[in-house]
């Protein structure tokens, strides 16, 4: 009996505590990888394009927000009556691997695909208010290319913006905002005809 005793004994040993993980892991602001603090961040860069971005933020690969931005750039766009909404799709991905290669050319550390998409597509958060617009008012009068335009520099240097800080590409803005500027003037194409 005292060999069944001293078995018992060793098999219910453990460290395991409670206390230990109720502290390391925040049930309200990560749920199943989604992190709504770094996306509520990202969101406030492109929405403040001349406060600093935080590289280290945007060299995480997340996609949570850029599907939210582009089903709702879709969905104003059928709003507005539009039904080449579907192109929306294709354009984000021959956008995104243009972006890649002319990146990885022209930084010295690489980007991945991930952070090149996950840029992008926050930054399309400003063509969702025009293509808001779009849906009350008609955008091709002189108000309307005037509001497209700057809803196409604000896309663009918001992007242009995050991919330096993230890159490490100090000087080059002006060469990555024109591509961005260039993708983004296309969506806003789509807006506005």
């Amino acid at each position: 009996m005292s060999n069944f005793e001293n078995f018992n004994q060793e098999f219910y040993q453990t460290s395991y505590s409670i206390d230990d993980h109720s502290q390391g892991y925040n049930y309200n602001t990560q749920k199943l990888g989604i992190n709504f603090d770094h996306i509520w961040q990202k969101t406030l860069t492109v929405l403040h394009p001349l406060k600093a971005a935080d590289g280290s933020i945007m060299n995480e690969t997340d996609l949570t927000g850029p599907m939210v931005f582009c089903l709702a750039f879709g969905a104003t766009l059928l709003l507005a009556g539009k039904i080449q909404f579907g192109y929306v799709y294709g354009i984000s991905a021959i956008g995104c691997l243009g972006m890649f290669c002319l990146l990885n050319l022209m930084s010295m550390t690489g980007v991945s695909f991930g952070c090149v998409s996950s840029v992008l597509g926050y930054c399309l958060l400003p063509m969702i208010i025009l293509s808001g617009f779009a849906v009350v008012f008609s955008l091709q009068g002189i108000v309307g290319v005037l509001l497209t335009a700057l809803i196409i520099g604000w896309c663009s240097f918001s992007a242009s913006k995050i991919f330096i800080s993230a890159l490490a590409m100090e000087g080059q803005q002006l060469l990555v905002a024109y591509p961005c500027a260039l993708l983004y003037g296309v969506f806003a194409l789509i807006s506005v005809f």
